[in-house]
Parts: structure tokens; sequence; C-alpha cells
């Protein structure tokens, strides 16, 4: 097969991942799951053909170099993809991702409505967690399209590579692209400030200095949209803590809870009617309680019990959203416990035991 009869034969079996290494046959993830497709192994030399055909000369010079690369690309009259080419003993293999060619809505991913609240929100942090494919980079792209459609605001985008591609509506957008359109995110980040943003997206805060300029940016007045790679909103209080040293790690969580805003993490799971996947949700909206259990290293333990009570503020943790899509049949009673957060805790609630603590519950049973 060429390699745009794997990609259009990905395409129309809407799979979200694409593999290809030697030895094996091309294989699509669908709907979480890898598909193989009914056709040879791939030799050395089919990759290598395949590769070379996405990059252009820098991208090969690069790859050369550094033995794996980032980018996107788009295929003329099919889709644009997020491609990663790496070296596994010794030879090449490549991962690609579908990105949809236009940005679905905040109702058409099925999040939750108050996304739209967050979206509005003047200035402050914004993080969007989860694992690797969770719909991070989705679902920030909605909240900037909503933002882009109902408001006037000049909005810039770091991104390693671009994914979505925004068309100017009421707001303007910038999109660069590290490699690109700058050195590196340390470099864009330094300079974002003096070019007039009212929202900027990082594409991932990977470290202490990306932290250290959303906190300042977030700060001083801006909206800032980033994702992390963490499971849950409390874990996310602790790995932002976790880049620094304990000596600035008090000065950090004031940061914190002057600037954050919410937390939106997120886990992808497989609908009851085998159509698809339905996005499960964990909400933090920074209450003033929230910011107090910020501020205190003993308090943010009890940053999931806010959650769970905070229904009136839109916050929900991820079982109570996992009973809710299990109580409404979008999910079946195996996925919604092998995903819960607390499996045995989340049969307890099946069966009606409930802590008289739990009051955040009681919208969920």
């Amino acid at each position: 097969m060429t390699l745009r009869e794997i990609l259009e034969k990905m395409v129309r079996e809407n799979a979200s991942d694409l593999h290809l290494k030697v030895g094996l046959p091309p294989i699509l993830r669908i709907d979480g799951k890898l598909h193989p497709l009914p056709t040879e192994p791939l030799t050395h030399d089919d990759i290598r053909k395949y590769a070379a055909s996405l990059m252009t000369k820098e991208q090969q010079e690069h790859f050369v170099k550094h033995k794996e690369i980032d980018f996107a690309v788009g295929i003329s009259g099919l889709a644009r993809f997020r491609v990663n080419i790496y070296l596994q003993r010794g030879t090449i293999a490549v991962a690609m991702r579908t990105i949809p060619s236009s940005v679905k809505t905040i109702e058409e991913l099925n999040l939750p409505v108050i996304l739209k609240e967050l979206a509005e929100k003047p200035r402050g942090l914004i993080l969007a967690t989860g694992t690797t494919g969770s719909g991070k980079s989705t679902t920030l792209a909605a909240m900037v399209e909503h933002i882009n459609t109902h408001m006037a605001k000049h909005i810039i985008t770091i991104e390693d590579p671009i994914e979505y591609l925004f068309r100017d509506k009421k707001s303007i957008i910038s999109q660069r692209e590290v490699g690109t359109d700058t050195e590196s995110f340390a470099t864009a980040l330094r300079h974002v400030l003096r070019q007039d943003p009212d929202v900027i997206l990082i594409g991932e805060i990977r470290d202490v200095e990306t932290m250290d300029v959303a906190l300042k940016a977030a700060d001083t007045g801006h909206l800032v949209l980033s994702t992390l790679h963490t499971l849950n909103a409390a874990e996310t209080i602790n790995r932002i803590i976790s880049f620094y040293p304990p000596h600035q790690q008090q000065h950090v969580r004031v940061l914190l809870a002057s600037t954050l805003v919410g937390v939106i993490s997120l886990r992808l799971l497989p609908r009851a009617d085998g159509k698809g996947r339905i996005p499960a949700t964990e909400i933090m909206i920074a209450t003033p309680t929230v910011r107090e259990y910020l501020l205190d290293p003993v308090k943010t333990l009890l940053i999931p019990q806010a959650i769970e009570e905070g229904n009136q503020y839109g916050m929900h943790s991820f079982d109570q959203c996992i009973m809710d899509l299990y109580k409404r049949g979008i999910i079946d009673l195996e996925t919604a416990v092998n995903s819960a957060t607390n499996p045995d805790e989340f049969r307890m609630k099946l069966r009606g035991i409930q802590q008289t603590s739990e009051v955040g519950w009681e919208a969920f049973q």
C-alpha cells in the first residue's frame, strides 16, 4: 500500500493514530484499540520511503542529527496529521495522529458547559490534564474557538507542532510553531508578553521555565491555557509545586491561589453501544475554599473532597462523572468500574452505601 492509501484507510475508519514499524503491517488505533491492517509486513525500505515523503529536506537533516522529530503535515484532499518519526532498534518507526480539519464545539465534544464560562474569564490559568490521547489539545482548541466565535481578543498560541488551524472570526489568532516560527518554547515565551496578547495558549508545560512564564502571564492579567500530563486535579497541583525547590514552594502556592482559574482532567471511555468514545471529566474550579486549600500543604489533601462537594460551582470528580455516564447508559458497568479512581468505593456507591460526609454525591445518585 502507498502511504496515501494507508492514510485514506485511517480517515475512513475514523482511527485516531497510525503506527508504522518494520516487520509489522500498518496498525491503526480505533476507539483506543490497535487493529493491524490485512496487508504485508512493512520493510525498512517501505518505512524509509514513507518517512522521507512526509519530511522536508530541513526536517530530514534534523532527523538524521537528533534521531527523532515532531511535526504536523497536511495531506491535500485528506486531512492534517501530527507526525513523530523516531528510531527503534536501529530502524525507523512512524507514529501519526489525525487532526480534524475543523474544530469541534464544546457541545459536540460532550464536554461540560462550565468550560464556556472558564473560556470567557478575563485572566488566570486554566490547565487541561490527562494521559496522551485523552483529548487535552482538542478540549483547549474548543475553548479557543469559543473565544474566537464570541469575543474580540488577541490570541497567541505557541505549539510544537501546530495541530488545529484556526480562522480569525471575532478574535485575532496568531499561531506560532516551535522550530518554524520561533526557536523554542522558552524563546517564544520570553517575548510573548510584548506581543499584546489577551489569551495565550501554551501547547504543553514541560519544565519550570515554562511554568514560570505561565504563572507570570496569568498574574499580569492574561488568560493562559495549557496542558499537563497528570491524571487528576490534585495530582496537577502537586506536579506544579514539585517543579520548584522547597524554598520556593510556598511562593508558588500563593501564585497558584491567586491565578488558577480551573483544572480540566480528561479520560476517554468506550461507549456501551460501541460507537466511539465519550470523555469522562474532572472539573476543579478555584473557589475561595479551593484557594484556601492551595495555600496550605496539609489542606491541599482536602481538594478532592472540595471537588466532590462543589457541584453548585460546576465541579465534579471523575467518579461522579463516571457514575452519571453509567446511570444514563452511555458506558457499561465494566468500563465504569475499571475507569473509576477508587473502584472499591465506586462499587459501594452503586449498592447505595454512602458516607454521611459525601454530600456532593446526592446529585449523582
